[in-house]
Parts: C-alpha cells; sequence; structure tokens
C-alpha cells in the first residue's frame, strides 16, 4: 500500500514557535506499509492503515488510518441538509492517504485580524494541505498507539480535534496526531467539516436552518461513539478539544443535547462561544447577498436556497461574503443553565489579540497617545452599534488601560491596548463562560498559558497547543 503522503517541503528544521498549531508541518519519517487492521465499524467493511515509527526512543509507533467517512457525501440536495451515515464499502478500504479538504477560498480566506498566527505565519505550506478540495470531504483520521501503557492496559482513552479557521479555512489533515497519541496512550482523531457558507449558511427558517458544520461534528462523534471500539478505544472516555474557532464549537457543542452522552470532557483553547467573533446574529442578511452575487436573489427563501444548491461549490465560496457562523442566542441559552454536564477545561495565552496591535511591532517607540484614543474609539465604533453611551465607554476604557504610572510610555501604551483586545475577545468570555458553567456545578478547570517568547509575535492564538502535541517540543520534554 501506498505510504502516507509526506508533508509540504521546507527547507529547514521548523520552529515550535511558528507551527504551534501545524501538527503535521514538521518533516515526519514515512511509515513502513502495514498489513489490513481489524474490522473497522460494524457493517462497514475493513481498513488498511500505515504505521509510523516516531524515531524516540519513549514513543511508541502509531497507527494511522486516513481518510475515514464518517458521513455520506453532503452532494446534491444533502447541500444544506444535516449528515447522514456513510455507505458501507465492499473488501478492504486504503486508509493511508488524507481525503479531500472542504471547499474554502483560498484567494480571499478570513480576514486577517482572526487568522490564527500558526496559520499566518505559515500559508504557503498549510496550502499545500487545502490544495485539493471537494464538496466530498466529510473524512476523519485516527491515530492510534500501538503498545499499551502498562498504567492503562484496557480500552484507550478518546481525544476528537477540532480545528479552527474562523469556521472558514482548515482541514484536518492538517494536524498530525501520532505524537499525541503515542505519548499519552489515546486514540487522537482529525476530521474536516463543513466551512464557510456550505457549512453555516442559514435563512432562519425552514429552507435553510444552518449550523451543518456542527452537526457534521456531531455526526463524527456519533461515528467514534458507535465504532472507535473496533480500534481499541474508549466510546465512554471521549474528550472533544479544540482553538480558536475549534474551541468555540467545542463550547457550542456543550450546549447542544444533540450530543448528548457522545462525549465526556471538554477542552476549549483560546475560544468559547459567547467571543464576539464567534457568533453571526444576522444569517439571513448574508445569505441573500450571496444569492444577489449568484443570481440566485428571490424573496422567498427556499426558492433561493434551491437555486442556490443547484450552483456549482467554486462559485459560492469564492464569493466576497461575510463569514459564515453559527447563530443561536448563546448567552441567554448559557445563563438559563441550557447546557450538559461535562468536565471542563477552558484556558487563554498570553498575547491572544497580538492581530490587532500588530502593525506597531516593528516601532521601537510603541505607540502614541493619538493612535492609541484612534484604536480605542475604532474598536469602541464596531463592535458596539448603539450609539448611547458610546463615549463614556470610550473614555472608560481609555481610563482603565492607561499605566498611570508610565502614560508617557509609547511601549507601555502598546502593551496596555494588546491587553484589551486580548481581554475582550479572549479572557473575558472564557472567565464569563468558565463561571456560568460553574453556577450549574459542572467541574470546570482553567488556565492561562505563559512563555517567554523571543517576541510578543509568537506567542498568541493556538500557542499552547503546539506545547501539547508539537514534535519537537514534546522531544525536549522526553529528553530533559
Amino acid at each position: 500500500s501506498p505510504p502516507l503522503p509526506p508533508p509540504p517541503p521546507h527547507h529547514a528544521r521548523p520552529s515550535p514557535l511558528a507551527l504551534a498549531l501545524a501538527l503535521a508541518l514538521w518533516a515526519a519519517p514515512p511509515p513502513s506499509p502495514a498489513a489490513p487492521s481489524g474490522p473497522a465499524p460494524g457493517p462497514y467493511g475493513r481498513l488498511r492503515g500505515a504505521r509510523r515509527d516516531l524515531s524516540n526512543e519513549l514513543l511508541g509507533p502509531v497507527q494511522a488510518f486516513l481518510g475515514v467517512p464518517y458521513a455520506a457525501p453532503p452532494l446534491g440536495p444533502r447541500r444544506w441538509a444535516p449528515p447522514e451515515a456513510p455507505a458501507a464499502w465492499g473488501g478492504v478500504r486504503d486508509a493511508t492517504a488524507f481525503a479531500p479538504a472542504c471547499p474554502q477560498n483560498l484567494r480571499a480566506g478570513p480576514p486577517p485580524l482572526m487568522l490564527p498566527l500558526w496559520l499566518s505565519d505559515n500559508l504557503e505550506a498549510a496550502g499545500a494541505y487545502v490544495a485539493a478540495q471537494s464538496e466530498d470531504c466529510l473524512y476523519l483520521n485516527l491515530y492510534v498507539p500501538t503498545e499499551d501503557d502498562i498504567r492503562d492496559s484496557g480500552k484507550k482513552p478518546v481525544m476528537l480535534f477540532l480545528h479552527g479557521g474562523s469556521y472558514m479555512e482548515g482541514t484536518g489533515n492538517m494536524f498530525d496526531g501520532s505524537v499525541l497519541a503515542a505519548y499519552g496512550n489515546v486514540i487522537v482523531v482529525t476530521m474536516n467539516y463543513r466551512l464557510g457558507v456550505l457549512g453555516f449558511l442559514s435563512t432562519g427558517d425552514q429552507a435553510a436552518k444552518g449550523n451543518y458544520g456542527l452537526l457534521d461534528q456531531i455526526q463524527a462523534l456519533r461515528w467514534l461513539h458507535e465504532n472507535v471500539g473496533h480500534f481499541g478505544g474508549d466510546p465512554q472516555r471521549i474528550t472533544i478539544f479544540g482553538s480558536g474557532a475549534g474551541a468555540a464549537c467545542v463550547s457550542l457543542l456543550i450546549l447542544s443535547h444533540h450530543s448528548e452522552g457522545l462525549f465526556q470532557k471538554a477542552i476549549a483553547q483560546s475560544g468559547t462561544a459567547i467571543a464576539s467573533w464567534s457568533v453571526n446574529y444576522q444569517p439571513l442578511k448574508y445569505t441573500r447577498l450571496l444569492a444577489a452575487k449568484v443570481g440566485c436573489e428571490s424573496a422567498d427563501t427556499g426558492a433561493a436556497v434551491e437555486c442556490l444548491r443547484r450552483q456549482p461549490f467554486r462559485a459560492l465560496v469564492d464569493q466576497d461574503v461575510q463569514p459564515a457562523r453559527y447563530h443561536a442566542g448563546l448567552r441567554i441559552l448559557m445563563q438559563q443553565g441550557e447546557f450538559l454536564n461535562y468536565d471542563i477545561l477552558i484556558g487563554v495565552n498570553q498575547g491572544e489579540g497580538l492581530k490587532f496591535v500588530e502593525d506597531s511591532l516593528e516601532s521601537e517607540d510603541g505607540i502614541s497617545a493619538s493612535y492609541f484614543d484612534f484604536t480605542v474609539s475604532n474598536f469602541v465604533d464596531n463592535l458596539y452599534g448603539y450609539p448611547e453611551g458610546k463615549d463614556i465607554l470610550r473614555e472608560t476604557i481609555k481610563f482603565m488601560y492607561t499605566d498611570w504610572a508610565d502614560r508617557d510610555n509609547g511601549e507601555m501604551r502598546r502593551k496596555t491596548l494588546l491587553a484589551l483586545f486580548t481581554d475582550h475577545q479572549w479572557v473575558a468570555p472564557a472567565v464569563a463562560t468558565a463561571k456560568l458553567h460553574a453556577e450549574y456545578q459542572s467541574p470546570v478547570y482553567f488556565y492561562t498559558f505563559y512563555h517567554h517568547c523571543q517576541t510578543d509575535a509568537r506567542c498568541s492564538v493556538g500557542w499552547s497547543v503546539g506545547w501539547l502535541i508539537n514534535r519537537s517540543l514534546i522531544d525536549q520534554l522526553v529528553t530533559h
């Protein structure tokens, strides 16, 4: 059987700082061919995986099963419909190569401010993983340790990773779970889910209810719950985890009764469902905008959706339309305790809001007082749609985020501005989410991740995940 495809080529050993979340961007040794695995789930058939040796005396080999279908292809009438179970395959299915990524706009992409640094710093390398795209993209990858841990020789815990990318970009293929699987003696699973307008378009009524990307994640959990036992996994010990938009998805799945009983623990890293960037409260507005751009404009939402369904996916995803996102009244649901009881770990990193002040990093003098005032005013205007009280809000923010002991220091102004964006977009939503869950007796754990980076630019969104499963960092941990 063919070997796993190697990661995109690069000219130097990857820096763990630059590859915080890009788990698959380090040069892994090619795996040896594997014999057909044991029976895959239920009636579907058998899988041929590939053995991956990690070249580390403390990390045993991992069996990788790539491109395993967890749902039927969402084509034709299944576009903008809940996912369905996959069909069985005959004989032995080759599971040694990744499936295509879900359709996404490679030319425009999400606003630069919302891209995690690991992606914006490695666009060329990451692009190789999303170059092959298809609507037939609902596949997952399993990384199964082959050696038992003497501390736990029973069925292995399972961790499902939900990638980020502003609900618009990315693929589970980009994240190699081999090291975490071997190091933690867990089965690590990555997955693709529908993105952008194909994953989150909504008319707000029955024509297109929306949130199909979330339903894909629930279907993947359902598939794992039913089938991971065939890979030696424990369906009663499934943890979901993600960073950025993936963390927001984790937070959303905790709220969904459709996922009840499908996982037991959750980890949200650098994102929650009540962050301002997480939710779209006007889905119909952007659906109508998309319909107008491709000649499907209609007052009847059902007719508009049917017209959109007939369009090729590229004509839809390449349109410059506001990112489609999950929609619902989340804070109200949380305040009413409308979530299930899970063990939850929530965390943030230092410098999460770096993207908002990145333009000022090159200046040795920091930022001027006028630039500080302008940025705060722009921040308030963009995020708060009500004119009443804006002046008071601006002045309050300026007062709270001014270091009065060093008010004329431009570098200090830059640091306090970074603190403002980090607090508003990441820290405050994370703390509020943790408190809401704790009020309803969920076991909640909270972390803050600090690391002395060479520059502020390297300690940002997704950095903690690199310490969790990046290979070069694990090498350091197990050899020192």
